[in-house]
């Protein structure tokens, strides 16, 4: 840790790269597990499909509105909150996250490249007025103005990715000196290339994730021994030592 602290007082550039290891570490279940009940309710990778806006709108909008409702009972963890404040002083550059949870900007981040969109907001499948979630929370999924299907902004199978999303991250991909991957298995494409990235154009590479990645032979240091919040707890504290 100490190596890793002194690399990122060194850094010009450092960008991180977040994964559902992030968020459950804040006790936010993986909403696949299929020991959660979920799956004899509904199905995942059907409700997450584009087409079931439309086609199947009842159980899209009761799948939504239970995984907000999962979201809403958790909150950022200390480790988001040290994000939130090394953004502030400058410690690091920006966020790139696969998670759609919206933890990052509750901790005080602002430059997050959200991959995958988020549930921060919500808006109508048909004319993409934006609609408070709560409301949809509340069960109120219908527009107010055009009648369509208020939905997530979260990117749905079957949809385009988030290009100026995509462009961003990857301009600071190339432009960082030091990349950090927290609790991703970097096994999603074409998320899984940002690393990939960084690390062609210079930058030092290292992962903190519990199980072994496809790149762990790229990185410059792989620690897979504690937790993600605690690792950031106890960088914290070396970079804070003169």
């Amino acid at each position: 840790m100490e190596e890793l602290a002194q690399w990122m007082k060194d850094a010009k550039n450092t960008v991180v790269f977040t994964g559902a290891g992030m968020s459950t570490e804040s006790g936010l279940p993986d909403f696949r597990s299929s020991d959660r009940g979920l799956w004899e309710k509904f199905n995942p990778d059907e409700l997450a499909n584009v087409n079931a806006v439309t086609k199947n709108t009842e159980e899209f909008t009761s799948f939504y509105q239970y995984r907000l409702s999962e979201i809403t009972k958790y909150k950022p963890h200390q480790g988001h909150a040290i994000l939130g404040k090394w953004e502030k002083d400058g410690v690091i550059h920006s966020i790139i996250t696969q998670n759609v949870d919206g933890f990052h900007h509750d901790a005080g981040n602002k430059n997050v490249h959200e991959l995958h969109g988020s549930f921060r907001t919500f808006h109508c499948h048909t004319c993409e007025k934006q609609h408070p979630s709560q409301l949809f929370l509340d069960g109120d999924a219908t527009c107010h103005h055009c009648g369509g299907v208020i939905r997530p902004g979260i990117v749905l199978f079957g949809e385009s990715l988030p290009q100026d999303t995509f462009a961003a991250a990857e301009v600071d991909s190339t432009e960082a000196d030091l990349f950090i991957v927290l609790g991703s298995s970097l096994s999603v494409t074409p998320a899984n290339m940002f690393p990939i990235i960084a690390k062609d154009h210079g930058a030092k590479l290292v992962i903190i994730n519990r199980d072994d990645t496809p790149y762990n032979y790229l990185a410059d240091k792989v620690i897979q021994d504690i937790p993600i919040q605690q690792a950031l707890i106890t960088l914290d504290q070396h970079m804070q030592m003169k």
